[in-house]
């Protein structure tokens, strides 16, 4: 059985694996991640999570490790008015994110990439959110929390933000960070056995 390395230093997506009791170790990667560069958003999605897994495989090239691990790269995106909001930078802007988002219908999108030494199979999930009007206080509370500084769009659905989110239409894991179902077929398109794997240290 390959070993599986995870291109991310998400404890989200870290957590998600270990729900479906998949053995893996966390690589991040080396290298900035891309900024939004005018492709559309499942494109620029599914970009970034190569860009990831492929700067893990150098790396653990260059250290000679691991040449038969598959290397799992994910970004996550959130999308409005044709815009990609990515982490914000600062409470303040986490702030405008949310009172962007608020009231309102909008697109998230996790690319995946699975690497070998020899192939690559990727994709992108896509989740579409309806978020509740949220008042100052709301959003002041929120941002105070500190929850919304590591996140893209500025919220997490698994979190404190949670009862903000009024209905989802497509896969809730996917807005979390990891869609478990688009991952687990990936892996199986690169003759990794999901089901053989669970379970095993």
């Amino acid at each position: 059985m390959k070993d599986l390395v995870l291109a991310s230093a998400s404890p989200r997506r870290a957590e998600l694996l270990r729900q479906i009791e998949l053995s893996f170790h966390v690589e991040p990667s080396p290298d900035p991640e891309p900024l939004p560069d005018g492709r559309a958003p499942e494109v620029f999605a599914a970009y970034s999570a190569q860009h990831k897994a492929r700067s893990v495989r150098r790396l653990l090239r260059e250290r000679g490790a691991a040449v038969d691990a598959l290397v799992v790269g994910a970004d996550t995106i959130v999308c409005i008015d044709d815009l990609i909001l990515g982490k914000p930078a600062s409470p303040a802007e986490a702030a405008q994110m949310l009172s962007r988002l608020s009231g309102r219908r909008h697109r998230v999108y996790t690319g995946l990439s699975v690497m070998s030494a020899e192939r690559e199979s990727s994709g992108c999930e896509v989740t579409s959110v309806q978020m509740k009007a949220l008042s100052q206080r709301d959003i002041d509370a929120y941002v105070s929390s500190g929850e919304p500084l590591d996140k893209a769009g500025s919220y997490g659905i698994q979190g404190r933000a949670g009862r903000f989110i009024e209905s989802i239409e497509g896969c809730y894991y996917n807005v979390v960070g990891l869609p478990l179902a688009r991952l687990c077929a990936l892996l199986e398109d690169m003759d990794y056995d999901v089901v053989g794997a669970m379970g095993r240290d």
